[in-house]
């Protein structure tokens, strides 16, 4: 049977004293006597007395509790997003709410409800798949509520945002691409209406006009998961001028993307290369190990709720910034060596 947590009737029946005086001994109040301060904080020690953090959080008209809307967390990058986020927070004394939308609208919607209903300090958002309005969100600044987005940032709404350079790290990946010889490259893409998206697909049209290739819309598609990436590729490979490569969204895609090919009957990287962006466990555990770009999540998460800890203090109100993460991209075995 799980114990209980004491309380101040617990003293006050342990020392045959009124709860009123137990409270005000717990706050050295100085209406009560030193031997009385002295006797219930002693008992309180004695009998593992914890303060009902909620409840004096209330009673001030403060609170120390962050929320975390994730979109989802068995990928990497979010986890250690989540990872960085509970480092800091934990340093600075406040706690963690964390809530997964699972890539929904109605969802996050809920749970951004249920943030403002409880009053937390503040929210740290990534938005989901389906997100493509964002009056949840203003409704958090009119409440009062600081908000910082992260990764999949809303650029209508004036608050801190977190992301990773990922113009950069798309330019980066297909100009790789590029110099070990490839020439027709299929992009694979999260829903177009969101800014990786868009800055991913830019930079991997930058790569392509840089090195004089054709801009070939037949090429560019929306697919993001592993399981649609394995129902795809097969038919992408059966076009009459396939690629010779692949640039996915994410290592999920990435790695969906090097079974279908195998089973196509092609070999990676001699018949066709692959480039993911994420770079977690998942790149390390395929065969061939995974070229990819890293996103440094941790650093992603530690700088977002640094951010939104600075806003709550009073630090930085009014002030807006946003914060770019560097990428680094991980040359292995799934694109061809220079």
């Amino acid at each position: 049977m799980a114990k209980t947590q004491t309380t101040i009737v617990d003293i006050a029946k342990e020392l045959n004293i009124s709860p009123s005086t137990v409270s005000r001994a717990l706050k050295n109040h100085p209406d009560i006597s030193k031997k009385t301060i002295e006797l219930v904080q002693a008992c309180a020690k004695r009998l593992n007395y914890q303060p009902n953090a909620l409840a004096l959080n209330l009673r001030l008209g403060r609170n120390n509790t962050i929320g975390v809307i994730v979109p989802e967390i068995v990928h990497y990058f979010f986890s250690s997003i989540v990872q960085g986020i509970e480092e800091v927070a934990s340093n600075e004394g406040f706690n963690v709410m964390l809530f997964r939308s699972e890539e929904s609208y109605e969802k996050e919607l809920k749970i951004t409800n249920s943030l403002i209903n409880a009053r937390v300090a503040g929210v740290l958002a990534s938005l989901s798949k389906e997100t493509d309005r964002y009056e949840h969100y203003q409704q958090i600044i009119d409440n009062n509520i600081q908000l910082v987005f992260y990764d999949r940032i809303c650029i209508g709404i004036n608050t801190d945002r977190v992301v990773v350079d990922d113009y950069a790290g798309a330019l980066k990946a297909v100009e790789h691409l590029i110099e070990t010889g490839c020439k027709r490259i299929a992009f694979y893409s999260s829903p177009t209406h969101l800014e990786i998206s868009k800055n991913r697909k830019n930079g991997y049209l930058d790569a392509l006009r840089k090195h004089k290739l054709p801009v070939n819309e037949s090429l560019m598609f929306v697919c993001d998961t592993r399981d649609a990436a394995m129902e795809l590729t097969p038919k992408v490979l059966a076009m009459d001028n396939p690629p010779d490569a692949f640039f996915a969204i994410n290592d999920h895609t990435a790695t969906g993307i090097l079974r279908a090919v195998k089973q196509f009957g092609l070999k990676v990287p001699d018949d066709i290369s692959i480039c993911g962006f994420s770079d977690g466990d998942l790149a390390l555990a395929c065969d061939p190990m995974l070229t990819t770009v890293e996103q440094h999540g941790y650093e992603v998460g530690k700088t977002a709720a640094k951010l939104l800890i600075d806003k709550i203090n009073g630090v930085t109100l009014g002030q807006f910034t946003n914060r770019i993460i560097k990428t680094k991209l991980m040359v292995r075995g799934t694109t061809r060596v220079i």
